[in-house]
């Protein structure tokens, strides 16, 4: 047994090449999640849907199956190959991203999206829990900052790849050949990324009721779960809807508004991913507050530039006041994320975070897509066309409550951190 795990270990590449392939998958895991964004004008215009239609495909078709599916197979994945289980899903999310250029109906796109969803489901909890058995403790944070650039990356790709195809082509090209790019990856993936092995004297796999309570009689969970899902809600719903946006009240094309939210998602995402992995590591070390006050300051300061670039009537303007807040919305990713795997053992590290993945994406990417939408249609009797403007300046609120349950994490984290064993 012992020579068997030392071939194995021989064989895995080193954690820096695993990392890459980490973040690799991910861009594609959220080009596949973003697209739909993008291509929300001509799918409305040729299957005849409204935005809270539009606001269900965006998040609760998605949602649904990837938030409740995400807890059994991170549970699956920390009891057998992580690798395994990332490669599956990256298939399965990839096939059925292409099955949704192949829809002829709102329930047809639905389902397609529950699949995509079911694929997502395991793929970022077990990939979690794969760079904690890479890097130690006081390199993780930053760690999984890179690893995190595989949503502004992502999103960035996919809008600019979705609405360069489907300006050229259609809409039905743009999902067809993401989707099958996904496909074309994962034999890669498996040859490269293998399970780690453990320890002889680790310890065994924890039951998930055991970690489920554990978590649960920790106040920091709960704050960094629901702190997390309140910035969610208007993260998931401003990456959704500002492309509307832009083509509805500044009269942006769909190549324009692609370059648009592209170079702010590559400049703004990029360095607030990375900035907030590497102060959560620095200033950590000293007060383990900081995982929760470093996101909550950046929510503070982000809400007053998102209103002024929503409120502006000017494209250049608005581009420029996107760029900070936009950087402030990605801070929280390397601090909470790499909280939530110190609140257990590192033989339940998946399970835990995915426990933290639903309650965040089942109200933030289930609950705030749709809601912007379905606020938007309310307000359209009394603000026209300027009704999803407005929908967004209301959800700005959702960041202030985010910041406060942060703030408040930040002294629970000191008691409910679980030490790195020896």
């Amino acid at each position: 047994m012992a020579g068997s795990s030392m071939t194995t270990a021989s064989r895995s590449a080193s954690p820096r090449v695993v990392l890459a392939m980490l973040l690799l998958v991910y861009v594609f895991n959220f080009v596949d999640r973003q697209i739909l964004a993008i291509l929300a004008a001509p799918i409305q215009q040729e299957l005849g849907l409204d935005d809270a239609q539009m606001g269900m495909l965006g998040g609760l078709a998605f949602a649904i199956l990837y938030s409740t599916l995400g807890v059994p197979l991170a549970w699956l994945a920390d009891r057998t190959s992580r690798s395994w289980v990332i490669t599956v899903s990256l298939v399965c999310w990839s096939l059925f991203t292409a099955v949704c250029g192949l829809a002829q109906g709102f329930w047809h796109i639905f389902g397609a999206r529950l699949g995509v969803g079911i694929g997502e489901a395991g793929g970022v909890a077990p990939s979690y829990a794969v760079i904690g058995d890479h890097f130690p403790s006081e390199k993780r944070a930053f760690a999984l900052s890179i690893y995190s650039l595989g949503i502004p990356l992502g999103s960035a790709a996919g809008v600019l790849a979705g609405g360069y195809v489907a300006a050229r082509v259609d809409w039905r090209a743009a999902f067809l050949v993401v989707g099958l790019a996904g496909l074309l990856i994962a034999p890669l993936f498996k040859a490269v990324v293998k399970d780690k092995p453990r320890p002889a004297t680790s310890a065994p796999a924890m039951r998930f009721g055991e970690v489920a309570a554990m978590l649960a009689g920790k106040p920091a969970f709960w704050l960094l779960s629901f702190g997390a899902a309140s910035s969610s809600m208007l993260g998931y719903g401003l990456a959704f809807w500002l492309p509307s946006l832009l083509q509805r009240s500044f009269g942006l094309d769909l190549v324009e508004t692609s370059w648009f939210i592209g170079a702010v998602l590559l400049l703004g995402g990029t360095v607030g991913v990375l900035a907030g992995g590497a102060l959560a590591d620095r200033l950590g070390r000293a007060d383990r507050a900081f995982y929760g006050w470093v996101p909550a300051l950046a929510y503070v300061v982000a809400v007053p530039l998102f209103a002024g670039g929503i409120w502006t009537g000017s494209v250049t303007v608005a581009f420029l006041l996107f760029l900070v807040p936009q950087a402030l919305a990605y801070v929280w990713l390397g601090p909470v994320t790499s909280a939530v795997q110190h609140l257990v053992p590192p033989e339940a590290r998946a399970t835990a975070s995915a426990l933290f993945l639903l309650i965040n994406n089942l109200i933030g990417l289930g609950g705030g897509i749709y809601a912007l939408g379905a606020l938007s249609k309310a307000l359209t009797p009394l603000y026209g066309p300027e009704a999803l403007r407005f929908s967004m300046l209301y959800a700005l609120a959702l960041y202030l409550l985010a910041a406060l349950l942060m703030a408040l994490a930040g002294p629970a984290l000191r008691k409910a951190w679980v030490a790195e064993p020896a």
